[in-house]
């Protein structure tokens, strides 16, 4: 599944599942439909997404600004009828305007939790890379203990809980890098391109047509599937059986990343678990009760681009993330 793969569902299913499962897989795919009511192409942006649910991982969604990041995650939420909110990241956000805080009331003299937009279903982290590390700390807790602690009281999030940020590329001006530690509870990083000429034709088609982005509902987008469907996919992508061949594959191609000589941070442990999650999630979803070595590509950028740091020299070489996996991927031998 890369950055320009088509979808699943394109191709027959090599080994069918029960039938539950293929209800579950086509309203699903079902998703990927009403999302196309809304924004053109950025197919395989809307594969990675469902992928991060049935995995109960998160996003960050990288483009130049105008690619439709902020249109996607609206489309995707009204999609699956899940809440979602939206926080504009900016240099003078606070930890408590993501989280929450306690207020006074001087009515009763006590305090009381005001929840912050953190609690909901979907969190559209926007612009996440414009406020300062403190605030995007903020978010730590929440991504990988799915509670937040206010005043040492531990209090769960809702499920499911996808933060779904979006940033612009490094390059640009006004942006803080987010930190190792933050990126790597990232389950998936997906690229948004630039649109094709025809599909940005179509786009000004729609807008001249009289589409309003903010209004979904006007342009028909309807719920198709539910946060129990969601629930019960996930119990069958557990069940998804992995060889240990595909396993020593896996391991084989972070630990190649460790060896680089274009890198100088490699995949963590957690990136491997990472992607051994994800090509599970894409079996299940292309139809098959197990996962075989080429799901472990077809992840390999989008859920390790982001766990990995260029040396300095191969920066200034020229030398890209993508070009690394590239290399790494065709370097470790397939299992057959």
């Amino acid at each position: 599944m890369s950055d320009q793969s088509p979808p699943w569902g394109t191709t027959a299913p090599t080994a069918q599942l029960h039938h539950p499962s293929e209800e579950l897989r086509a309203a699903l795919g079902t998703v990927r439909a009403e999302v196309a009511k809304a924004v053109v192409g950025q197919d395989a942006a809307v594969s990675g997404l469902v992928i991060a649910l049935l995995c109960r991982g998160h996003v960050l969604l990288e483009g130049v600004p105008g690619v439709a990041k902020t249109l996607l995650v609206r489309a995707l939420s009204a999609a699956l009828d899940l809440q979602t909110k939206r926080v504009q990241f900016t240099p003078d956000l606070m930890p408590g305007d993501v989280t929450g805080s306690l207020v006074y009331d001087a009515r009763t003299a006590e305090f009381s939790f005001r929840e912050g937009p953190v609690f909901t279903n979907l969190l559209l982290a926007d612009e996440i890379n414009r406020t300062p590390p403190k605030t995007q700390a903020s978010l730590l807790e929440a991504m990988e203990e799915r509670q937040v602690s206010i005043d040492g009281t531990p209090r769960p999030l809702p499920d499911p809980f996808l933060v779904i940020a979006t940033q612009n590329p490094v390059e640009y001006e006004g942006t803080y890098t987010l930190p190792e530690a933050q990126l790597d509870r990232f389950l998936l990083k997906l690229v948004l391109p630039l649109p094709e000429r025809d599909e940005e034709i179509e786009v000004l088609k729609r807008h001249a047509a009289g589409f309003d982005p903010r209004d979904l509902a006007g342009a028909g987008l309807r719920p198709v599937a539910t946060a129990e469907m969601l629930a019960r996919a996930r119990a069958e992508v557990a069940r998804v059986q992995v060889a240990p061949e595909v396993l020593g594959y896996a391991v084989d191609v972070c630990r190649a990343t460790r060896r680089s000589p274009s890198l100088s941070l490699g995949v963590s442990p957690r990136g491997a678990t990472a992607l051994l999650a994800t090509s599970r999630a894409w079996a299940w979803l292309s139809g098959r009760g197990y996962v075989t070595p080429d799901d472990v590509k077809a992840l390999a950028h989008p859920t390790l681009r982001h766990r990995v740091q260029l040396r300095p020299e191969a920066d200034l070489e020229g030398v890209s993330t993508e070009s690394v996996l590239d290399t790494v991927l065709a370097s470790v031998a397939v299992p057959r």
